[in-house]
């Protein structure tokens, strides 16, 4: 790939687009952004460069934004915008790829109706991220598009691992568990060896602790076992979503107290996890702030469980050399870190609270030297991943 030749990442939410740009064979990173607010409210756009000036903004007050209208208008900025970058590819995070896709794909009408037909596994995810596949196809027909899955880093787990226990005519429809944040931890096993060689064969858990939350456990780059199951609302509590829940429950809420399948979805997905339990916000860094103890109440439970499963995925790998947290909250909350340390000590996990307390930036190590498990933070960065992919694919054709 050229100097000004460059890479558009483009990821997708229920009511935001974001969006980076990287250029050249190294994928340095020169331009990204995101439209906010889709559907609802005033939709608003800001751009920044790598040195994070602004480059962009507008605003929508007067109209509800869809994902179509929001990617005419990303295209538009983007060609007025290349000050001379030639975009060879758009990568796509799409957030299922069922049993089929395990791995970065070209994106083509035939492709695009395979994954409709996996809305159902994830109906609150897929449709959003398939928009702008829909847009880029129409307007730049011509300008390769590639997908790369949440589910992919998972696929080769264990059967075991994988497989609920249902009749099997039942699995062979697809009701199995696939794990998600596959981007986010494929990320983690690239670097992470880089950071420190003697990790690159490592027993490695890595939390993606965000509004979205997941473990997994990494043996030698390889995923072996996640939190994570059908659906990306199994395992952890998270900002709305209730994490792991004995099914008895959801059947006891259709019969016993009338819910139908919509509200028990809406519950599950957008009044639990955080804001269910605490009543106050979805946000770490608001319950942290906060004196009711409901706010407290929702962070223990949230520890409890990251240790809960941390000694499930121990077993998984039969030990554990190397804990990794990443995403907003692994990234940002001091305090966390620091409880699920304390909780993590039976592992030989030894934090030194001095790094931990200094909000380390960028790659990280955050524990003693002595430790036997050794902690690192690593920034979360999917979109690089993303790019990644789309140079290979794009560079192998």
């Amino acid at each position: 790939m050229l100097a000004n030749d460059s890479i558009i990442v483009i990821n997708a939410g229920s009511s935001s687009i974001k969006f980076s740009m990287y250029s050249g064979a190294a994928l340095d990173l020169t331009m990204r952004g995101k439209i906010e607010n889709l559907y609802s409210g005033v939709a608003r756009f800001i751009a920044q460069d790598a040195q994070g000036a602004v480059v962009g903004a507008n605003e929508w007050p007067d109209s509800a934004l869809t994902h179509e209208q929001g990617m005419r208008f990303l295209v538009d900025f983007a060609q007025s915008h290349l000050d001379g970058h030639r975009v060879v590819a758009v990568g796509h995070r799409i957030v299922h790829g069922g049993v089929a896709y395990s791995g970065p794909v070209r994106l083509n009408a035939a492709v695009l109706a395979d994954l409709e037909k996996l809305i159902p596994l994830a109906p609150l995810h897929l449709p959003h991220n398939l928009a702008p596949v829909r847009s880029v196809l129409a307007m730049a027909p011509h300008v390769p598009q590639i997908g790369c899955f949440d589910t992919a880093f998972h696929v080769g787990q264990p059967a075991e691992a994988q497989a609920f226990a249902l009749p099997a005519e039942i699995t062979a429809m697809g009701v199995r568990r696939y794990g998600f944040h596959g981007l986010s931890y494929e990320y983690i096993a690239s670097v992470l060896p880089k950071a420190d060689a003697g990790l690159a064969h490592a027993r490695v858990i890595a939390a993606h602790l965000g509004n979205g939350a997941s473990m997994c456990a990494i043996d030698a780059g390889r995923s072996v076992a996640s939190t994570m199951g059908f659906t990306a609302v199994d395992g952890l509590p998270m900002g709305t979503r209730c994490g792991a829940l004995d099914p008895g429950v959801v059947l006891y809420l259709m019969q016993e107290l009338g819910m139908d399948v919509a509200a028990v979805q809406k519950l599950m997905y957008q009044q639990s996890g955080l804001l269910g339990v605490s009543g106050i916000s979805s946000d770490m860094r608001t319950l942290e702030q906060s004196d009711d103890p409901r706010a407290r109440q929702a962070i223990d439970l949230m520890i409890y469980r990251i240790g809960r499963e941390m000694g499930s995925l121990a077993a998984a790998l039969g030990g554990v050399d190397a804990l990794v947290f990443s995403g907003g909250i692994g990234e940002n909350s001091v305090a966390l870190r620091a409880a699920v340390c304390r909780d993590a000590a039976w592992l030989g996990v030894q934090l030194d609270e001095q790094r931990n307390a200094a909000k380390p930036q960028g790659i990280a190590r955050i524990s003693k030297a002595d430790s036997k498990v050794a902690v690192w933070v690593i920034p979360a960065n999917e979109e690089l991943m993303i790019a990644q992919h789309a140079l290979d694919l794009v560079e192998a054709a």
